[in-house]
């Protein structure tokens, strides 16, 4: 009761606590997240950024090495120290690239591999043969598009409230990229002094791609960082850059793409766009995050309002909780305390009383309280009132039990008489008669006496009193067993094997023909009447094993349980009418100390085992057979050696 009344007042306290731990692990996911996204934008995103830079001024210097050579070494000192910052930043990352995303682990290990690769491609770029500036043109922007694929992968995870989109921030990193690669064409184109057709396309390709990527993306910015990009759009730099691109375009490949007038401010306005592109960037995207306080308002926000309130709400429930709880629990301790004492003490007292044929006062026992109080007094009336009830029921049970036991003896000592007298008479008709068919009957007669005398003993048993018959000396177990079979009605179905020579103490041989003639009966009764029943004894370790096995229907698991639980139970409940066969047998067996099982046969029918116990046994039998009627056993059992032989048993 205490767990249920604890259970009951914790429910919504655990609600309250799961709603708090909800917001608390939310708040601190935030945190979380946006000390990861800081450390992933000072060791990955920012090293990244700054060597795409680099990366992109060394292609533009390459792409004129002719014409500038000086410029190009400064450019590849440039990109070396961004390329180193880059690897001391992936070694030094404190997150793991494969939480982050599946595929960074290999795309960082080809940047990587491409940051090594550096110096080989700078003697293609700088080697004099025919093509060398288109494929360094190409082997810097496949480098470039690697570091963006590694960006890629990190926009999941460089979100904070103060940046923008990440994936936005990319699209306008590959704009800025796309007016590098211009740079880099028409630097070439200027340094040759003529533009070639494939130049001239990937151009108007990188001018379609930076217009279309700066005008879709810059309205996707959040306000303050699109401000950035619409003074850059709207600059006379942006604007010069712009129309050099028209030129160019009109003019077609060849010459006059690069002539002097063409490409007047075109290089200073370009870089000019391109630093002022990437310093937009930065503070849309990992500056911002740099930038953010995982403990300020914009990470907390009105999540950390409600993990404090959460907490507030959780201490005030716990403790209103605990005051009501601990008042009802004393309570209910009182009432449990109270029924423990009647169910333990009191009323198992009374119950001995009753079993014992003692009287009982119920009024004393248990004294009738006045239906006072609140509802927890009304329940200790109402177990007053079952405590009376029980002691009433079993106080009228226990009359009623007497009542039938002393019928049964009443009965029982008075059918004993008249059938020791009809026996007694049988004796002396089967003496003088000479008739065989007429001895048959008489002996048929003997059978049905002798069977009703067992059936008057077994009304003694029920009421716990020792039945009239009796023996001083052992006797041999073939009798026991032939008289056994002689007290039912089918005796000539039973088959009886070999015994062993051994005795039956006299005090026990009553009660173990009787408890036999119980099982063979049973054995007969439900198997089909063309079957035998077999009879037979084997000398054990423990004592002496009887088995009787019949070849009938059998039972399930559930009767054989309910059958032996009936023969081995402690109690025996004399107003249940079925199989009271099995109570003979389980008063029987407590007697005399023996053990008695029901089990499947292997023929398909049941196996009845009983095992008598050594104490019992005697090896010392007597030699030669002595009268049966002798020795106070039926005179039907007279009759079971001859059949039994006829029939080739034993």
């Amino acid at each position: 009761m205490r767990a249920k009344i604890v259970s009951l007042l914790m429910l919504p306290i655990v609600s309250l606590m799961a709603l708090w731990g909800y917001a608390a692990v939310t708040t601190v996911a935030g945190i979380g997240d946006t000390e990861r996204a800081k450390d992933v934008n000072s060791e990955l995103l920012t090293p990244v950024g700054d060597f795409v830079t680099a990366l992109q001024d060394e292609r533009a210097a390459a792409m004129r090495y002719s014409a500038a050579p000086d410029a190009f070494t400064e450019a590849h000192k440039a990109t070396d120290r961004a390329a180193t910052a880059l690897l001391a930043g992936i070694n030094a990352s404190s997150s793991d690239a494969g939480l982050l995303d599946g595929s960074l682990p290999g795309r960082i290990d080809r940047l990587e591999a491409d940051a090594g690769d550096l110096a080989r491609l700078r003697t293609e770029a700088t080697a004099k043969k025919a093509g060398a500036p288109s494929a360094a043109y190409t082997a810097y922007s496949a480098i470039v598009e690697h570091a963006f694929a590694v960006t890629g992968a990190l926009t999941d995870d460089r979100g904070t409230d103060a940046s923008s989109e990440a994936r936005v921030v990319l699209e306008l990193a590959r704009a800025r990229e796309a007016l590098a690669r211009e740079q880099a064409l028409l630097g070439a184109a200027d340094a040759r002094g003529t533009l070639g057709r494939g130049e001239y396309e990937l151009f108007l390709g990188a001018v379609a791609t930076q217009r279309e990527l700066l005008e879709s993306s810059v309205a996707d910015l959040k306000a303050g960082h699109r401000a950035a990009y619409d003074e850059i759009l709207e600059g006379d730099e942006y604007a010069r850059v712009q129309d050099v691109e028209n030129r160019v375009r009109d003019a077609g490949p060849g010459a006059a793409a690069v002539t002097a007038t063409s490409l007047v401010g075109w290089d200073s306005a370009a870089s000019g766009v391109l630093t002022e592109l990437a310093e937009a960037e930065t503070a849309a995207g990992t500056g911002a995050t740099a930038q953010a306080d995982p403990f300020g308002w914009d990470t907390l926000g009105a999540s950390g309002v409600a993990v404090v309130l959460g907490l507030v709400g959780v201490l005030l429930s716990l403790l209103v909780s605990v005051l009501v709880g601990r008042g009802l629990i004393v309570e209910l301790l009182d009432l449990r305390n109270d029924a423990l004492e009647v169910a333990g003490r009191r009323l198992p007292q009374a119950m001995r009383k009753l079993h014992a044929g003692q009287g009982v006062d119920i009024d004393a026992e248990a004294p009738m309280r006045r239906l006072v109080g609140d509802e927890l007094a009304q329940v200790g009336t109402a177990l007053t009132a079952v405590q009376r009830a029980a002691l009433k029921a079993a106080s009228e049970r226990a009359e009623l039990l007497s009542g039938i036991s002393g019928v049964y003896v009443s009965l029982a000592r008075r059918s004993q008489v008249l059938l020791h007298r009809q026996l007694d008479l049988l004796e002396g008709m089967q003496r003088r008669q000479q008739d065989p068919a007429e001895l048959q009957d008489l002996y048929r007669v003997d059978y049905l006496a002798t069977r009703m005398r067992r059936h008057s003993e077994s009304l003694l048993i029920l009421s716990g009193i020792a039945p009239g018959r009796g023996w001083r000396d052992p006797i041999p177990l073939a009798d026991v067993l032939r008289a056994a079979v002689a007290e039912i009605e089918s005796a000539q179905r039973v088959q009886i094997w070999a015994v062993p020579k051994v005795s039956l103490v006299g005090g026990s041989v009553a009660d173990v023909i009787h408890l036999l003639a119980e099982l063979v009966e049973n054995a007969t009764a439900f198997s089909p009447p063309s079957t035998k029943v077999q009879l037979r004894a084997a000398r054990m370790r423990e004592g002496l094993l009887v088995e009787v096995e019949d070849s009938g229907f059998g039972m399930n698991e559930e009767a054989f349980t309910e059958a032996n639980r009936k023969i081995q139970s402690e109690k025996v409940d004399l107003l249940d009418a079925k199989q009271i066969g099995l109570f003979v047998v389980n008063r029987l067996r407590e007697r005399q100390g023996l053990r008695v099982e029901l089990r499947p046969s292997p023929n398909g029918g049941v196996t009845a085992a009983l095992l008598v116990p050594e104490g019992l046994l005697r090896d010392d039998m007597p030699v030669g057979e002595e009268s049966v009627r002798g020795r106070g056993l039926a005179p039907a059992a007279a009759l079971i050696p001859q059949q039994r032989a006829d029939e080739g048993g034993a």
